[in-house]
């Protein structure tokens, strides 16, 4: 698979489901080799996956509920429902089991920014 360019995302070719990973921030779906490789290409300035192992497997969850294709996200009402119409078009799970560290929490907030859970359990 190529690098993502801008206004696309890696969408997962031939990968086993059980072989994919969704973002904990963002619920994109890829590969870990396509996370260690290129990133989140959401979430990558502020979760740096690239290239940290660590990191990917922190931050991203192979439990996962669903896939959801989003092709034009700005004019998709399934993307604003999942809140996901501001990032790039992929692969989302519908809902990801898990949560970030409170470390990783901790960097989000000292940004200014806050973290919401993707499993939908409200905190």
């Amino acid at each position: 698979m190529s690098a993502p360019t801008e206004g696309t995302a890696a969408i997962p070719g031939n990968a086993r489901s059980k072989q994919l990973r969704a973002c904990l921030l963002c619920s994109i779906v890829q590969t870990p080799a396509d996370f260690k490789r290129y990133g989140c290409p959401n979430c990558e300035e502020i979760l740096q996956l690239k290239s940290s192992p660590d990191r990917i497997l922190s931050c991203t969850s192979g439990q996962f509920d669903g896939i959801i294709a989003v092709i034009d996200p700005e004019n998709s009402w399934v993307a604003r429902w999942q809140r996901t119409s501001k990032y790039v078009r992929g692969m989302y799970a519908a809902r990801v089991t898990g949560r970030i560290p409170y470390e990783v929490e901790d960097e989000i907030a000292a940004q200014g920014l806050s973290y919401r859970a993707r499993d939908e359990t409200g905190e």
